[in-house]
C-alpha cells in the first residue's frame, strides 16, 4: 500500500475523495465501483447483520449493496469533503427507510487512499441505534 503523504498528501487525498463524491452524486455506479481498490476494506460499526470488517472489493461491495437493499438508501447531499495528509472524510446526508418511516441521517465516512483509490473506510453514523434497527439483527 502506498503512503498518501509521499504521493501528494492532502491534495492527493482530496482529489480522490472529490472524484468519488462526484461519482456518487451523479449516481454513476461504474465510476463509483472503479474508485475502490481491489483490497478495499469496509468497517461497519454497530450491532446489526452487516456490522464488522469486510475485506476485499467484492465483499465490501456486496455489503454496500445489501445495506442499500435493507435501508432504501438514497444520497441527498454530499455535505463536505475533508482531507489531511493520511486520511480524508466525506460527510453525506442520506435518506433511509421507506415512505412515512423514512428518516434523514448524516454519515461520516473516513477513508485511507492507496494507488489513487479508496483503500479503507470506517463508517460513523450519527444514530447507530437507528442504523441497527433499519438493517436488522445480526
Amino acid at each position: 500500500m502506498s503512503d498518501p503523504a509521499a504521493a501528494g498528501g492532502e491534495d492527493r487525498v482530496r482529489s480522490v475523495l472529490e472524484a468519488y463524491a462526484a461519482a456518487w452524486q451523479s449516481g454513476d455506479m461504474a465510476a463509483i465501483v472503479a474508485r475502490y481498490h481491489d483490497d478495499f476494506t469496509l468497517h461497519y460499526a454497530g450491532a446489526n447483520a452487516l456490522s464488522g470488517v469486510h475485506a476485499g472489493k467484492m465483499a465490501a461491495l456486496a455489503v454496500l449493496a445489501d445495506f442499500s437493499r435493507r435501508t432504501g438508501r438514497k444520497l441527498l447531499e454530499i455535505v463536505d469533503v475533508m482531507a489531511g495528509p493520511h486520511r480524508g472524510a466525506v460527510i453525506a446526508r442520506e435518506r433511509l427507510g421507506q415512505g412515512d418511516a423514512a428518516v434523514e441521517v448524516e454519515r461520516v465516512l473516513v477513508y485511507t487512499i492507496a494507488d489513487d483509490l479508496l483503500r479503507e473506510c470506517w463508517v460513523y453514523d450519527a444514530d447507530q441505534t437507528l442504523i441497527d434497527r433499519l438493517v436488522g439483527p445480526a
